[in-house]
Protein backbone atom coordinates (compact mmCIF):
# COMPACT_ATOMS: atom_id res chain seq x y z
CA UNK A 1 0.00 0.00 0.00
CA UNK A 2 1.17 3.56 -0.90
CA UNK A 3 1.56 6.71 1.94
CA UNK A 4 -1.65 8.47 2.14
CA UNK A 5 -2.17 12.22 2.11
CA UNK A 6 -2.41 14.85 4.65
CA UNK A 7 -5.46 16.92 4.21
CA UNK A 8 -5.18 20.67 5.30
CA UNK A 9 -8.75 20.99 6.33
CA UNK A 10 -9.61 24.82 7.05
CA UNK A 11 -12.20 26.03 9.45
CA UNK A 12 -14.83 28.45 9.99
CA UNK A 13 -13.85 31.64 12.35
CA UNK A 14 -16.05 32.49 15.13
CA UNK A 15 -19.34 30.98 14.67
CA UNK A 16 -19.94 31.10 11.06
CA UNK A 17 -21.85 28.35 9.49
CA UNK A 18 -19.70 25.95 8.80
CA UNK A 19 -20.89 25.30 4.49
CA UNK A 20 -21.80 29.34 4.67
CA UNK A 21 -17.51 29.75 4.32
CA UNK A 22 -16.53 26.56 3.36
CA UNK A 23 -16.50 25.11 -0.49
CA UNK A 24 -18.93 21.88 -0.61
CA UNK A 25 -15.63 20.21 -1.78
CA UNK A 26 -14.77 20.46 1.55
CA UNK A 27 -17.58 17.69 2.84
CA UNK A 28 -16.20 15.04 0.19
CA UNK A 29 -13.06 15.15 1.46
CA UNK A 30 -14.12 15.44 5.43
CA UNK A 31 -16.64 12.64 4.75
CA UNK A 32 -13.93 10.15 4.03
CA UNK A 33 -11.34 10.96 6.53
CA UNK A 34 -11.28 8.84 9.38
CA UNK A 35 -7.96 10.00 11.35
CA UNK A 36 -7.59 13.88 12.12
CA UNK A 37 -4.53 15.26 13.61
CA UNK A 38 -6.00 18.19 15.27
CA UNK A 39 -4.63 21.57 17.79
CA UNK A 40 -7.77 20.33 20.12
CA UNK A 41 -9.99 17.51 20.28
CA UNK A 42 -12.86 19.05 21.86
CA UNK A 43 -13.37 21.91 19.58
CA UNK A 44 -12.68 19.03 16.18
CA UNK A 45 -15.44 17.10 16.90
CA UNK A 46 -17.47 20.46 17.50
CA UNK A 47 -16.41 21.26 14.23
CA UNK A 48 -17.42 18.20 12.58
CA UNK A 49 -20.74 17.70 14.23
CA UNK A 50 -21.35 21.81 12.98
CA UNK A 51 -20.33 20.37 9.47
CA UNK A 52 -22.43 17.43 10.00
CA UNK A 53 -20.63 14.69 8.48
CA UNK A 54 -21.57 11.46 7.67
CA UNK A 55 -20.34 9.32 9.83
CA UNK A 56 -20.50 8.28 13.55
CA UNK A 57 -17.86 11.14 15.21
CA UNK A 58 -17.10 8.39 17.99
CA UNK A 59 -16.16 6.27 15.24
CA UNK A 60 -13.22 8.35 14.38
CA UNK A 61 -9.56 8.27 15.47
CA UNK A 62 -8.02 11.80 16.65
CA UNK A 63 -4.80 12.75 18.03
CA UNK A 64 -3.55 15.99 18.95
CA UNK A 65 -0.54 18.50 17.47
CA UNK A 66 -0.10 21.30 19.31
CA UNK A 67 2.59 24.02 20.86
CA UNK A 68 3.78 21.71 23.22
CA UNK A 69 4.17 18.56 20.60
CA UNK A 70 7.84 17.36 20.53
CA UNK A 71 9.17 16.37 17.41
CA UNK A 72 8.90 13.18 18.25
CA UNK A 73 5.90 13.08 18.82
CA UNK A 74 4.99 14.90 15.52
CA UNK A 75 6.58 11.83 13.33
CA UNK A 76 4.60 9.29 15.20
CA UNK A 77 1.78 10.95 14.17
CA UNK A 78 2.78 10.78 10.58
CA UNK A 79 3.24 7.07 10.87
CA UNK A 80 -0.61 5.93 9.76
CA UNK A 81 -0.09 7.94 6.89
CA UNK A 82 2.92 6.50 6.22
CA UNK A 83 1.17 3.58 6.13
CA UNK A 84 -1.72 4.33 3.78
CA UNK A 85 -4.26 6.05 5.83
CA UNK A 86 -5.10 9.62 4.73
CA UNK A 87 -5.38 12.56 7.71
CA UNK A 88 -7.39 15.48 8.17
CA UNK A 89 -5.13 18.28 10.03
CA UNK A 90 -7.68 20.89 11.92
CA UNK A 91 -6.70 24.31 13.55
CA UNK A 92 -8.79 25.79 16.52
CA UNK A 93 -9.85 28.20 13.52
CA UNK A 94 -9.40 29.15 10.64
CA UNK A 95 -6.05 27.47 8.44
CA UNK A 96 -3.72 24.72 9.57
CA UNK A 97 -0.63 25.71 9.15
CA UNK A 98 -0.71 29.52 9.02
CA UNK A 99 -0.06 30.75 12.57
CA UNK A 100 -0.79 27.28 13.41
CA UNK A 101 1.44 24.07 14.43
CA UNK A 102 -0.10 22.29 11.69
CA UNK A 103 3.14 23.77 10.05
CA UNK A 104 5.50 21.12 11.96
CA UNK A 105 3.49 18.24 10.57
CA UNK A 106 3.38 19.35 7.24
CA UNK A 107 7.52 20.05 6.98
CA UNK A 108 7.74 16.31 8.21
CA UNK A 109 5.43 15.30 5.70
CA UNK A 110 7.12 16.90 2.95
CA UNK A 111 10.58 15.34 4.12
CA UNK A 112 9.00 11.86 3.88
CA UNK A 113 7.58 12.37 0.59
CA UNK A 114 4.03 12.41 1.96
CA UNK A 115 1.40 14.25 -0.40
CA UNK A 116 0.24 17.68 1.80
CA UNK A 117 -3.04 19.17 0.06
CA UNK A 118 -4.65 22.56 1.20
CA UNK A 119 -8.15 22.86 0.84
CA UNK A 120 -10.20 26.61 0.75
CA UNK A 121 -11.12 28.03 3.66
CA UNK A 122 -11.09 31.60 5.66
CA UNK A 123 -7.82 33.25 7.39
CA UNK A 124 -8.38 36.11 9.19
CA UNK A 125 -4.52 37.49 8.27
CA UNK A 126 -6.05 37.86 4.66
CA UNK A 127 -9.79 38.60 5.08
CA UNK A 128 -7.85 42.02 7.08
CA UNK A 129 -5.56 42.66 4.98
CA UNK A 130 -8.26 42.12 1.56
CA UNK A 131 -10.25 45.00 3.23
CA UNK A 132 -7.79 47.09 5.12
CA UNK A 133 -6.60 49.61 2.07
CA UNK A 134 -3.09 49.39 2.58
CA UNK A 135 -0.73 47.29 0.53
CA UNK A 136 -1.76 43.95 -0.23
CA UNK A 137 1.35 43.77 -3.45
CA UNK A 138 3.89 43.41 -0.78
CA UNK A 139 3.30 42.75 3.20
CA UNK A 140 4.28 40.18 6.20
CA UNK A 141 2.50 38.35 8.86
CA UNK A 142 5.05 38.89 11.73
CA UNK A 143 2.72 36.90 14.32
CA UNK A 144 3.12 38.25 18.22
CA UNK A 145 5.04 41.13 18.76
CA UNK A 146 7.43 41.35 22.50
CA UNK A 147 4.95 41.44 25.42
CA UNK A 148 7.28 43.46 27.52
CA UNK A 149 9.11 46.98 27.29
CA UNK A 150 11.79 47.84 26.10
CA UNK A 151 11.87 45.23 23.63
CA UNK A 152 8.24 45.75 22.46
CA UNK A 153 8.72 49.78 21.60
CA UNK A 154 12.02 49.07 19.75
CA UNK A 155 9.88 46.19 17.29
CA UNK A 156 7.42 48.48 16.80
CA UNK A 157 9.44 51.11 15.72
CA UNK A 158 11.16 48.18 13.61
CA UNK A 159 8.23 47.59 11.59
CA UNK A 160 6.71 50.71 11.43
CA UNK A 161 10.22 51.77 9.75
CA UNK A 162 10.11 49.09 7.43
CA UNK A 163 6.61 50.02 6.76
CA UNK A 164 7.41 53.36 5.96
CA UNK A 165 10.70 52.75 3.78
CA UNK A 166 9.25 49.40 2.07
CA UNK A 167 5.64 50.58 1.43
CA UNK A 168 5.13 46.72 2.64
CA UNK A 169 2.31 46.23 5.04
CA UNK A 170 3.00 44.45 8.54
CA UNK A 171 0.54 42.29 9.76
CA UNK A 172 0.67 41.55 13.83
CA UNK A 173 -1.63 39.04 16.14
CA UNK A 174 -2.24 39.59 20.12
CA UNK A 175 -3.30 37.08 22.31
CA UNK A 176 -7.31 38.54 23.01
CA UNK A 177 -6.66 40.15 26.85
CA UNK A 178 -4.07 42.11 25.56
CA UNK A 179 -5.12 43.74 22.34
CA UNK A 180 -5.45 47.12 23.84
CA UNK A 181 -2.24 46.81 25.53
CA UNK A 182 -0.95 46.57 22.32
CA UNK A 183 -3.50 49.39 20.59
CA UNK A 184 -2.02 51.98 23.26
CA UNK A 185 1.66 51.05 22.29
CA UNK A 186 1.02 51.57 18.98
CA UNK A 187 -0.63 55.12 19.66
CA UNK A 188 2.50 55.41 21.65
CA UNK A 189 5.50 54.50 19.72
CA UNK A 190 4.19 55.51 16.09
CA UNK A 191 4.51 58.53 14.07
CA UNK A 192 1.10 60.12 13.68
CA UNK A 193 0.69 59.73 9.95
CA UNK A 194 1.07 56.08 9.92
CA UNK A 195 -1.99 54.50 9.35
CA UNK A 196 -3.16 51.42 11.54
CA UNK A 197 -5.88 49.00 10.58
CA UNK A 198 -7.72 47.15 13.75
CA UNK A 199 -9.87 43.91 12.63
CA UNK A 200 -11.81 42.34 14.91
CA UNK A 201 -14.54 39.51 15.10
CA UNK A 202 -14.02 38.84 10.97
CA UNK A 203 -17.50 37.88 9.36
CA UNK A 204 -19.21 37.65 12.67
CA UNK A 205 -21.99 40.02 12.54
CA UNK A 206 -20.93 42.36 14.71
CA UNK A 207 -17.12 42.61 12.80
CA UNK A 208 -14.74 45.87 13.30
CA UNK A 209 -12.36 46.36 10.33
CA UNK A 210 -11.42 49.99 10.61
CA UNK A 211 -7.94 51.82 8.73
CA UNK A 212 -7.11 55.55 9.83
CA UNK A 213 -4.13 57.10 11.12
CA UNK A 214 -2.52 56.81 14.33
CA UNK A 215 -3.44 60.41 15.18
CA UNK A 216 -7.34 59.89 14.60
CA UNK A 217 -7.06 56.65 16.39
CA UNK A 218 -6.33 58.56 19.67
CA UNK A 219 -9.46 60.41 19.60
CA UNK A 220 -11.25 56.83 20.42
CA UNK A 221 -10.18 53.50 21.44
CA UNK A 222 -12.03 50.72 19.59
CA UNK A 223 -14.21 47.60 21.78
CA UNK A 224 -11.70 44.72 21.13
CA UNK A 225 -10.97 43.75 24.55
CA UNK A 226 -11.32 39.82 24.17
CA UNK A 227 -11.93 39.97 20.98
CA UNK A 228 -9.74 37.88 18.01
CA UNK A 229 -8.42 40.71 16.11
CA UNK A 230 -5.66 41.56 13.44
CA UNK A 231 -3.51 44.55 13.38
CA UNK A 232 -1.90 46.28 10.34
CA UNK A 233 1.21 48.75 10.05
CA UNK A 234 1.08 50.29 6.86
CA UNK A 235 1.62 53.73 4.89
Amino acid sequence: MGKGKIYMLPTPIGDTPVWDVLPQYNRTVIDRLEYFIVENTRSARRFLSRAGIQRPIDSLRFAELNEHSTPEAVAELLTPVLAGTDAGVISEAGLPGVADPGADLAALAHLRGVEVVPLVGPSSILLALMASGLNGQSFAFNGYLPVKQPERGRAIRHFEKRAQTERQSQIFIETPYRNLKLFEDFLKECNGNTLLTVAADILQPDQLIRTAQIRDWKAKTPDIHKRPAIFILGV
